[in-house]
């Protein structure tokens, strides 16, 4: 793929993975509020508990999204492949969103599917087009004259 669209998918990815982790925290702190407020139980369980556990997993998973968006902002600074640890985190950030799209079609409905699958077209390019760069060239056509092997 042409150089000049890998950037700006770089930065795309980046942006769009902040946003989305931002969206996450605040979203599991909303619930975790929503609970402590009204004093909810699920089977018996402890409404502080759950409240803390919420708010505890929003933090750990938009952590982990903003690890993912440092991971793209880097790629897209450096202009240069993702590489080590970066790679492992886009590899499964690009997991978690084709799970997530599996699992919202039915509770979310349609609309989280797209985005969920947009984000994961996305990741996906962006690993792509890097990858193209770091390949050795083509061997020789087939066409083309074969030089003797020496004896």
């Amino acid at each position: 793929m042409d150089p000049v669209v890998r950037r700006p998918v770089a930065w795309v990815v980046a942006v769009v993975l902040l946003a989305e982790a931002l969206g996450l925290v605040a979203l599991n702190w909303i619930l975790g509020e929503v609970v402590h407020r009204q004093r909810m139980s699920l089977a018996g369980l402890d409404p502080d508990v759950m409240s803390t556990s919420s708010k505890a997993a929003g933090l750990v998973f938009g952590l982990y999204f903003v690890l993912c968006a440092l991971a793209a902002l880097l790629v897209a600074v450096r202009d240069r492949g993702p590489a080590g640890l970066g790679r492992g985190l886009l590899i499964s950030a690009a997991v978690v969103h084709g799970l997530l799209a599996a699992f919202v079609w039915g509770p979310v409905g349609p609309a989280a599917f797209v985005f969920m699958i947009v984000v994961l077209a996305l990741i996906v390019l962006l690993l792509m087009t890097y990858d193209q760069e770091g390949r050795a060239a083509d061997p020789a056509p087939a066409d083309a004259p074969v030089s003797p092997e020496a004896p």
